[in-house]
């Protein structure tokens, strides 16, 4: 197979918009500054897209340790790293405590979200750790990503996700009209920004061959799979709108689910460190 690296994202705050990326250190944690900084409520509960799609539409910088905080709204904020800063209580698993970014950021991301919120930054990844239930130990570290260091998949499963979407609004375009109902908008492909992935791989692959790959070698880093990717309802969520929609879950229910999940991408934790780019040869081993 000729795998390349076509696409390298690192997503500083949780449920920000991604940063794209020439190329990303990674380190037994993942790409270095992913997912190191989360928004929080009063009572430390952690805010996403998911309830707030708004998120989405700021963008997060990282700035050697710290972060730049974006949105056409606000404008910018620039956070320093708290180290040493103020510890709070927050519900996150597997970590009861963060350190709050201070004041400056707390008043950005309430404005953001409407809502009292803080700005919180895990100090050391590696006092959260995996979940055995994900394909990890309590010894692999791990940010304030869901549930592993890395997520990639394949532009060829995308674009078949995709297909299998078009397909689908036309099956309901075509009913609307044998019964008179008012018929849909025009389809508009599935953007990778739904899925958040730190990698996608482009080549000639054959789609979801992801699945099955348990060692992969990124330019100089190598990885091992950990699990699936469970999807949610964050990927209905139009990246440029914040308006949710049905795709692609609905594809993913129907030709995607089992064991109770709907599965697209892989997760993966480095065996190495280093640095990899857009362009970098892939290599796989199956299981």
């Amino acid at each position: 197979m000729n795998l390349t690296i076509s696409r390298l994202t690192v997503y500083p705050v949780k449920s920000f918009a991604g940063h794209v990326v020439d190329a990303l250190d990674v380190d037994a944690a993942g790409p270095l500054a992913d997912r190191r900084w989360m928004v929080v409520d009063a009572d430390g509960e952690t805010l996403t897209a998911r309830k707030f799609p708004r998120m989405l539409s700021a963008t997060a910088e990282p700035l050697g340790g710290g972060v730049r905080l974006g949105s056409a709204a606000l404008g910018t904020l620039d956070v320093d790293e708290p180290v040493g800063g103020r510890t709070i209580a927050v519900t996150m698993s597997r970590v009861e405590t963060a350190t709050d970014a201070g004041d400056g950021a707390a008043a950005w991301c309430s404005e953001l979200v409407g809502r009292d919120a803080r700005l919180v930054w895990l100090d050391d990844p590696a006092r959260r750790g995996m979940s055995d239930k994900h394909g990890g130990t309590r010894a692999d570290p791990l940010s304030l990503t869901d549930t592993a260091p890395v997520h990639l998949f394949s532009t060829a499963s995308l674009r078949q996700l995709d297909a299998w979407a078009s397909q689908g609004h036309d099956d309901v375009v075509a009913a609307a009209l044998a019964t008179g109902d008012p018929a849909p908008a025009g389809y508009e492909p599935l953007d990778v920004r739904r899925f958040r992935p730190n990698i996608v791989v482009d080549g000639d692959v054959d789609p979801f061959a992801e699945d099955g790959w348990e060692r992969m070698t990124f330019g100089e880093v190598d990885l091992r799979f950990a699990d699936l990717c469970g999807r949610c309802v964050m990927t209905t969520v139009d990246p440029d709108t914040y308006v949710k929609g049905r795709e692609p879950l609905r594809s993913l229910a129907r030709h995607r689910r089992w064991d109770g999940e709907l599965w697209f991408g892989v997760q993966a934790v480095p065996l190495t460190s280093g640095r990899i780019r857009v362009g970098d040869p892939v290599t796989t081993q199956a299981r």
